[in-house]
């Protein structure tokens, strides 16, 4: 055990060796005892914490990396500790895991102790959940097998498209995976299964089309909906930060920004407000006792979720098709192309991360994006009537 000794911090996991003779190789930490993490040929990296319970001993899965930081892996390694100390046997935990868990009850767990804690997007998980995965709900998780997950892929791929069937696909894995750290020994049903081929989108609004595009968003009678659209093409921010926009995250004045605390790259990026994104903000402020911008009486989380059927309106009256709400969010740098921005100015005003233009990124100042970004919205509303 000595010798695989390690500190265990994300850049030396990183560097492990993936094991080539098809058996799991074990490091441990240098400071935290019984803590290590264990590498499978497959290339996952799960902590572990390797105690006796009862006399006899055992290593625990704590979690995969990187979904588990190593501080995290830490934390829970004494949690543990303290609770084995106390007499308790994990092991019976799993028993009980296995005996009792249903996929409603699995999905219950993902998403209060996983996705809600980790994940910006957990409201898409719940979505795709309640359409599409709670057929699942009372079928204990080992009934589940790998037919079951392919003849959901096929079927949401005819109803939704290939792109939502794979979305799906990839919580699906994400939500077996979560049960297997938690103790599930059986085996994840969607491994293995094979994606739909995606082709890479470069779908935009285009000058023949932005003007009955603005006719139709106009006419659209919901004003939380109608203004929600209208954010995501004049800011260019991601839906799922939109979706959950506070009032308390925009500072008023001159200039006006929107503070997102924490984006889908995992760092806080200041959304820069044109004055057409102030004048929708002005007309909601105040209409509604609500925290969140976009208010919906008809979500648990209190601000709208998914306004497929609203954007399905609009489309239909603009007569355009193939348009993905995401979509505007290219529609916006794609404009800046069109008036003169270089992609860092881009890249600055949509919040990327991009380890070989991160500095470049940083350079480009606020004053420069913001222009870019009103030559780009000025440019696009000489359509609008």
């Amino acid at each position: 055990m000595s010798k695989n000794k390690i500190k265990l911090n994300i850049q030396n996991i990183k560097a492990l060796p993936i094991p080539t003779d098809g058996k799991r190789t074990y490091h441990y930490d240098n400071k935290v005892p019984g803590l290590g993490i264990m590498i499978f040929p497959s290339g996952t990296k799960t902590f572990f914490l390797y105690k006796r319970v009862d006399g006899k001993p055992d290593k625990i899965k704590l979690g995969r990396f990187p979904d588990m930081s190593p501080e995290q892996a830490v934390n829970a390694a004494y949690k543990l500790m303290g609770e084995i100390s106390e007499g308790a046997n994990p092991n019976n935990d799993k028993k009980k895991f296995r005996a009792e868990m249903t996929f409603d009850k699995l999905f219950d767990r993902y998403l209060n102790e996983y996705a809600k804690p980790h994940k910006i997007s957990w409201t898409d998980d719940l979505y795709y959940y309640q359409k599409f995965l709670n057929k699942f709900d009372k079928k204990k998780i080992s009934d589940i097998n790998r037919q079951d997950i392919e003849k959901m892929h096929n079927h949401v791929k005819e109803v939704s498209g290939l792109y939502a069937a794979n979305r799906l696909l990839a919580l699906t894995s994400k939500i077996f995976n979560k049960a297997i750290d938690w103790g599930f020994e059986g085996i994840n049903p969607a491994l293995r299964i094979k994606k739909f081929k995606e082709q890479s989108r470069d779908r935009a609004l285009q000058a023949t089309e932005i003007g009955a595009f603005f006719e139709a968003l106009n006419e659209e009678p919901n004003l939380i909906l109608k203004s929600y659209f209208y954010m995501s093409l004049l800011t260019g921010a991601r839906r799922s930060n939109i979706l959950s926009m506070r009032w308390d995250q925009i500072t008023f004045g001159d200039p006006t920004e929107w503070k997102i605390p924490l984006t889908k790259n995992g760092e806080s990026h200041t959304v820069i407000l044109v004055p057409q994104a102030v004048e929708i903000l002005n007309e909601l402020k105040g209409l509604f006792d609500s925290p969140w911008v976009f208010f919906s009486q008809a979500s648990k989380s209190g601000h709208i979720e998914e306004p497929k059927s609203a954007w399905k309106r609009i489309l239909t009256r603009a007569d355009i098709t193939d348009l993905r709400i995401h979509d505007l969010r290219r529609t916006l740098a794609s404009w800046q192309v069109k008036t003169g921005a270089s992609s860092f100015v881009i890249g600055k005003t949509l919040g990327h991360k991009d380890k070989h233009a991160t500095a470049i990124y940083a350079r480009v100042s606020k004053d420069v994006a913001r222009e870019s970004m009103e030559n780009a919205v000025n440019e696009m509303f000489k359509y609008s009537n």
